[in-house]
């Protein structure tokens, strides 16, 4: 089910009414919403249910397991059931076949033929983000950071949470089992809030990041015959697509779910506002990032080691999170190429140089932090160019077009042509300027809707008019959230 459907339009007021109107209790409640999560998930194929219930049910009973074991080495093996279980599984449904195919091609090229067995299996929604999800918990009890949760609808709560289950943000157990194992109470500035961060979140979506995908598409699959202003375009529009797209699920995930009583981690703090690579990483999926720094980053030895282990270990969180997004070479490619950007900051000492907000309490930021959000911008684009690419050679072909042919005047009649193609790209920009102006406005809130004027009259004429947005602007074409793949 998507958030930007007329399904969940219904569905949501639905569970809402039947949470609060007539389930009283914690179980009751964290029971409807296994039911809700189980619709949610299963609208796509029930058969996906049986892959989510199988990795909830073996860590709810290692976790169990474990905590009866005070062995260390039990301790270690039960742990290992969950990391092979669930890492295992993500492993035959998103990297087999990548892993069968790269090794046939190179064995090919050495005169060795291999025929490999491929499975074409879909790939379940969501897979990545509850899988990482669910290993927080193994691995936070094992460490000895939570107790095991024996109540089985409160664990089966967290895991099955429909706002964030397939697409984050991918919340840490220590956060979020208190707040399924206690009762929860109705907040309307709460609730209010959220709905406005819903509808900030689909704005970015249905507005920005839909009718810029279809510039998109057009640019990237015809990129070997468009002139390179237009191929720069297509980069920064993706950009614009892919912050829109997630950062909009983010947004309304959050959003939903603070109607139900929960706080969900923040997912995107403004990101395109960054003045160096380093703080575009604390600011972009933020769940994802932490999680690879609590979890891979620190048990490897994070910085403690000198800077050949610091250097390692960053390469090794970024190359990981490119090859959790897809398998696919420009995936990893991407992940190297955020590393190198981040390696200068982190030998020079200045990854951590912008920990807060750009230009606080100001109007506009100073030209030196400009010129520096417009280079991390800018390399930020090009990085996302191999995110976007279908492989290795369109990407690099794509980037070495990009500088090709600019004083030419044919290439300014080429363009012209095309956006005289694409009516709807003049409101597309016009509707992504005023997204990055009011972010900018609200660059020290938590989004885009939170502080309005205090003038009711105002602050509806903002509401309405953002919902004519969505109304009038958006492509109604219900287009599937771009993080679903991964």
């Amino acid at each position: 089910m998507l958030f930007n459907s007329f399904t969940f339009a219904l569905f949501l007021p639905v569970v809402f009414a039947l949470y609060w109107g007539v389930a009283r209790s914690v179980t009751a409640r964290n029971l409807l919403l296994i039911t809700a999560g189980c619709v949610f998930y299963g609208w796509w194929d029930w058969r996906f249910l049986l892959l989510l219930a199988a990795t909830s049910m073996t860590d709810y009973g290692v976790a169990i397991a474990m905590d009866r074991v005070h062995e260390p080495r039990g301790r270690k093996a039960w742990l290992m059931v969950s990391l092979v279980g669930n890492l295992g599984t993500l492993g035959v449904f998103k990297y087999h076949d990548f892993f069968a195919t790269s090794l046939a091609d190179a064995l090919t090229r050495v005169g060795l033929g291999f025929d490999p067995v491929l499975l074409h299996v879909v790939l379940p929604v969501g897979i990545s983000f509850y899988t990482f999800q669910a290993l927080s918990y193994t691995i936070d009890v094992y460490r000895g950071r939570i107790a095991p949760v024996r109540d089985l609808p409160t664990y089966l709560a967290f895991i099955a949470f429909f706002p964030q289950l397939c697409a984050g943000p991918i919340e840490r157990a220590s956060h979020m089992l208190p707040q399924f194992a206690r009762q929860r109470r109705f907040d309307v500035d709460t609730a209010v809030d959220g709905l406005r961060q819903m509808l900030w979140g689909l704005f970015k979506k249905v507005v920005v990041a839909d009718n810029c995908a279809t510039v998109v598409d057009r640019i990237f699959s015809g990129s070997d015959h468009l002139p390179a202003p237009l191929l720069v375009l297509g980069a920064v529009l993706f950009a614009l697509q892919i912050y829109g797209d997630f950062s909009g699920y983010s947004d309304i995930a959050i959003g939903c779910a603070r109607l139900f009583g929960f706080e969900l981690m923040r997912n995107f703090a403004f990101p395109y506002f960054s003045r160096d690579i380093a703080e575009f990483w604390r600011r972009w999926h933020i769940s994802l990032s932490t999680w690879f720094r609590d979890y891979v980053y620190i048990p490897l030895g994070g910085s403690r080691g000198g800077t050949w282990m610091s250097v390692r270990n960053t390469f090794a969180i970024f190359l990981l999170s490119g090859f959790w997004h897809g398998a696919n070479w420009t995936f990893l490619v991407w992940g190297a190429l955020n590393a190198v950007y981040f390696l200068p900051l982190l030998l020079g000492g200045r990854n951590r140089a912008n920990l807060g907000t750009v230009a606080p309490g100001r109007l506009l930021p100073s030209l030196g932090d400009a010129a520096r959000i417009a280079v991390t911008f800018t390399l930020t684009c090009l990085a996302w160019v191999f995110f976007r690419a279908e492989d290795l050679g369109h990407a690099f072909r794509y980037l070495g077009r990009m500088s090709d042919g600019w004083l030419r005047g044919v290439t300014w009649h080429r363009c012209l042509a095309f956006l005289g193609e694409h009516v709807l790209l003049a409101p597309a920009m016009a509707c992504a300027f005023l997204l990055f102006v009011v972010e900018w406005v609200q660059r020290e809130q938590a989004h885009g809707l939170e502080r309005l004027p205090a003038q009711r009259p105002l602050r509806w004429a903002i509401y309405l008019g953002v919902l004519a947005a969505v109304a009038f602007a958006g492509d109604h074409g219900e287009q599937q959230f771009i993080y679903f793949q991964f």
